[in-house]
């Protein structure tokens, strides 16, 4: 787990760089920084989303992972988490604490290279990957947290429980997640990232906390696939 730990920390690190450029920035040059990281995750978001192998499996994961996830109340524990944190940890009127974990959790979390990565640290121990990754994640976290604040260094507990799993159950995953279902997954993530982007304008209310199911879905597919 070399690799994911790499990459805990250096998200860390990041973020805690990005909270110092916050203070004394005017509340309007970080609405309109805000604004520009919004626009640059709509992007991330297209990106990842365009990229799927089965489109109708996304659309019936998106459903089913909704369903879900609405019984589960994902989103309101989230919610629920978020205002512990903020109790906990907020600080001169800070209040985005659950928006960026939640947020940058997303992010990090969501993508071919944390899947990838993770699956060759924990088979083959080639952390180049994820070495990678944590290159770029540690940028964008200056970025995010310089708006978000430390929010965004919480998340790379996400990162750190999510990548963590994979590379542990390595041995286990290997056959299911194929290129094809590493696609799907990557392009479920990234309609969330759009509904994120969305969010984080004020142009919808978006629940994306209930639709975090929708992304393992692809998996379940490919085991129904193998059983029959």
């Amino acid at each position: 787990m070399i690799g994911t730990f790499v990459n805990a920390a250096s998200i860390v690190v990041g973020s805690f760089v990005g909270t110092l450029f916050k203070i004394g920035i005017p509340d309007r040059i970080k609405s309109t920084v805000m604004q520009a990281i919004s626009l640059s995750v709509l992007i991330i978001g297209f990106d990842s989303a365009l990229k799927y192998k089965n489109l109708l499996l996304v659309i019936i994961s998106l459903t089913i992972g909704g369903i879900v996830g609405e019984l589960l109340e994902i989103e309101k524990k989230l919610n629920q988490f978020g205002d512990f944190l903020e109790r906990k940890l907020s600080r001169n009127g800070e209040n985005k604490i659950s928006e960026g974990f939640v947020t940058a959790s997303l992010i990090y979390c969501i993508g071919a290279m944390a899947i990838v990565g993770a699956l060759k640290d924990g088979l083959q121990g080639d952390h180049s990957i994820l070495f990678a990754k944590s290159m770029l994640d540690g940028i964008s976290s200056i970025i995010f947290a310089s708006t978000l604040g430390i929010g965004v260094m919480i998340s790379s507990i996400s990162v750190l429980l999510y990548q963590g799993s994979i590379t542990l159950c390595a041995s286990l995953l290997k056959d299911l997640l194929t290129t094809n279902v590493i696609a799907d997954m990557s392009a479920i993530g990234g309609v969330l990232i759009i509904g994120i982007s969305l969010n984080m304008l004020n142009l919808t209310k978006i629940k994306i906390g209930n639709l975090l199911p929708s992304i393992f879905i692809p998996i379940v597919y490919e085991i129904i696939l193998k059983a029959f």
